[in-house]
């Protein structure tokens, strides 16, 4: 009896040494794993950055990426900060801009070094980049403007071609009105006026002339002074006379997914993330139809469209030196290997921020017209990221909603505006 419960012990002991040895050889092979903890704010790639990691860890067995996507009704911004405050900071996480790169920088790396921030296009790093060092990789292009109906254009005898001016667009305009009932249009805008950032982004078309196109002298701007006001005016009150009424109650989906999509509209101000949408809808859309005109604000005769990086990859440079050099060898991947490349251009749908892609690889026609635009030097910056916190939804969005409603004469916009600027800077 003795006898056998000694043999069945010693059976025992051997299984538990031999169960602690795969334990530890399993704990060693934890050990050797680098982890990359992404801070993705941009919820429409989440299902594309979760192909992409896959990818990549496949190429990569000793890295292991981990992705947290928020967005869609969460606040990504108060989510980013919680992460940082009980002390899970990411490895890898988005920055909206200048404002943010000074909050983070402390925290940032410089990117300088690296394969992709070589290979950036000329200027898109500007807008994480503070004292003359880059801190943040573009994650890509995204490019605004008027974006119209092409077909509804010619339908009207329109060559959108020849739209190379003001004046010209002004005609457009009345002779779109003037063949509505004939081109079966409730107006010839659906200017989404209910939505605090559609009206940011058009005041970015007269804000970024004034700080001479540059990301870093708005950031650096103590007032706003309206030095194209009166074209802001004259477009406004164009497209205001022109809209779908009451234009405040016109919000995104009204306007692109109701009216845009069913041609119902030949105009909105929008840019090219709204082409997975129509696809979505109308497959045919973005390929035949949808073009983009830009805004002749400097110049009657020279037209810009706004484009640039939206947001930026930082990576945090406080954590253990082995995450960092892989964060980084991600993101390098990801924007200069060929897999990355033609990742971002045919899932991601992505206008890229980066030199060394193929144009054609660009899916739709107006997302490769924004790409040449920028290669060539004929936009906008995004200058409306680096207003005060806070000022556009607080003062501008309001302030220019009673103006299109009547309530407040446009030198009262300008005034009241102005005067928050300096004090929310």
């Amino acid at each position: 009896m003795k006898k056998g419960l000694m043999v069945v012990l010693s059976f025992l002991v051997v299984i538990s040494l031999a169960l602690v040895g795969c334990s530890k050889d399993k704990g060693s092979e934890n050990a050797d794993e680098t982890v990359v903890n992404l801070f993705n704010m941009k919820v429409e790639t989440k299902e594309q950055m979760d192909d992409l990691v896959a990818k990549y860890e496949k190429e990569n067995p000793g890295v292991k990426i981990n992705v947290t996507t928020v967005g869609a009704g969460q606040d990504g911004a108060t989510a980013l900060n919680a992460k940082f405050a009980s002390g899970e900071e990411p490895s890898i996480f988005l920055l909206g801009g200048l404002p943010d790169t000074q909050k983070f920088k402390d925290k940032l790396a410089d990117v300088s070094d690296m394969k992709a921030a070589k290979a950036a296009i000329d200027g898109t790093l500007e807008g994480a980049t503070i004292d003359g060092v880059p801190y943040g990789l573009p994650m890509n292009i995204e490019g605004f403007g008027w974006m119209i109906n092409k077909d509804l254009f010619e339908k009207a005898g329109i060559d959108v071609t020849s739209i190379k001016t003001y004046e010209d667009f002004n005609k457009a305009v009345d002779t779109l009105e003037s063949k509505k009932d004939e081109l079966g249009l409730e107006a010839v805008f659906a200017f989404s006026a209910k939505e605090d950032w559609v009206v940011n982004q058009f005041s970015n078309h007269f804000s970024a002339p004034e700080y001479n196109q540059s990301i870093i002298s708005a950031f650096e701007s103590k007032e706003i002074n309206y030095k194209f006001g009166d074209r802001m005016k004259e477009y406004t009150d164009l497209m205001n006379k022109h809209n779908v009424q009451p234009i405040l109650s016109v919000d995104y989906s009204t306007s692109v997914e109701e009216l845009f999509a069913n041609e119902k509209v030949a105009i909105v101000h929008q840019g090219n993330w709204i082409v997975p949408t129509l696809d979505s809808l109308n497959p045919e859309f973005s390929q035949t139809k949808l073009g983009i005109l830009p805004f002749f604000v400097e110049s009657d005769t020279e037209g810009k469209i706004s484009a640039g990086p939206s947001w930026y990859w930082g990576i945090n440079k406080t954590l253990d030196e082995k995450v960092v050099k892989e964060a980084k060898n991600f993101l390098d991947w990801m924007y200069t290997s060929d897999e990355g490349k033609k990742a971002l251009t045919e899932e991601f749908q992505f206008i890229p921020s980066y030199e060394g892609y193929d144009v054609e690889s660009i899916k739709d026609p107006v997302s490769k017209e924004v790409y040449n635009a920028l290669l060539d030097g004929k936009t906008s910056a995004w200058a409306m990221n680096q207003y005060p916190s806070g000022w556009y939804s607080a003062s501008l969005f309001p302030e220019f909603q009673k103006y299109l409603n009547g309530d407040i004469t446009w030198e009262q916009f300008t005034t009241n505006t102005s005067k928050q600027y300096k004090e929310m800077r």
